[in-house]
């Protein structure tokens, strides 16, 4: 049998100029980029970082939300078992001990600017925040975009499977318990769950939350990137400050987020087994990794024509 042996690099590879190549955020060498070009397989050639084209990223952001809102609006709303579904959560979380959401959503809603503002949060920080880490991330950490993009959209995927399979009613929809509608009561502009917007969305999706997947995937994103210790601690702030929110609102159960966390958790590792590392192990900037894949096995088929 032959002896087991493990390679190591004493230098960084040469940058194109001749000069030894560092990288102070990520001092491992990747397999990928170990290998000369001709002996990477397709695969790791894919899983290689490198910088992301602005209108590509456009248009997938839009197209993929696009099809999940379809996706999620489509899913039957299957009102009795929705109810049946929340019912049933509700007791468990009685059972457990954890069943406040009422008293949350009651003593909050008396402090009228507390509510107002709190509606709003629930209806544009979802989309602007996490627009916005995407955005930096791209601008700042372009070597890190795709792996923390895809734990985004990992999330979000699997996501539609819950809709699909537990239909549940959030409990201002509740019957019989006396949950507060903070946007109905206080008139409150942007909520896709009530008002006149309410036919827009899907009002039996409850579970898992997205808020929560959401907003974790952007407070560990900036906590794990960020070198600034303000900013680390806001990004630990705004998912906690998400799940008071979602919960004053009447829009989701405490468990609701435990179902958003489990989602988030499938992102990362979906991510981490195609890339190979968490995305702030990744090189801040890409290395250059020559042509796409696609293109340069493109070329090759040309050339045996």
């Amino acid at each position: 049998m032959g002896e087991a042996s493990v390679k190591t690099l004493e230098t960084p590879p040469a940058t194109a100029g001749g000069t030894p190549r560092t990288d102070v955020s990520s001092p491992q060498v990747t397999e990928w980029e170990a290998r000369p070009g001709s002996e990477r397989t397709l695969v790791s050639r894919l899983r290689a970082p490198r910088r992301p084209r602005i209108w590509f990223e456009i248009l997938l952001i839009a197209v993929s939300y696009w099809t999940y809102s379809l996706i999620r609006n489509a899913v039957p709303e299957q009102k009795t078992s929705a109810l049946a579904n929340a019912d049933w959560l509700w007791s468990v979380e009685r059972t457990l001990g954890i069943a406040v959401e009422q008293s949350v959503n009651h003593a909050v809603d008396s402090v009228t600017w507390l509510i107002v503002g709190m509606n709003y949060y629930y209806a544009t920080l979802h989309f602007v925040v996490t627009i916005g880490v995407l955005v930096w991330i791209y601008r700042l950490h372009p070597g890190r975009y795709a792996a923390t993009r895809l734990i985004l959209f990992a999330t979000t995927g699997v996501a539609l499977v819950g809709y699909y399979l537990y239909p549940l009613a959030p409990p201002r929809l509740m019957n019989g318990q006396q949950f507060i509608d903070t946007v109905l009561k206080h008139h409150t502009w942007g909520s896709m769950a009530s008002g006149n917007l309410k036919q827009m969305s899907n009002q039996y999706a409850a579970m898992p939350s997205m808020h929560i997947g959401w907003s974790l995937w952007c407070g560990l994103t900036i906590f794990a990137v960020a070198s600034a210790p303000w900013a680390r601690i806001l990004g630990l702030l705004y998912p906690t400050a998400t799940l008071v929110v979602i919960v004053a609102t009447a829009n989701h159960f405490w468990l609701d987020a435990v179902g958003g966390m489990l989602c988030l958790a499938f992102g990362y590792t979906v991510s981490r087994a195609w890339f190979g590392s968490l995305p702030h192990h990744l090189p801040r900037h890409p290395h250059p990794a020559g042509p796409h894949p696609a293109a340069a096995l493109l070329n090759r088929v040309r050339v045996r024509r």
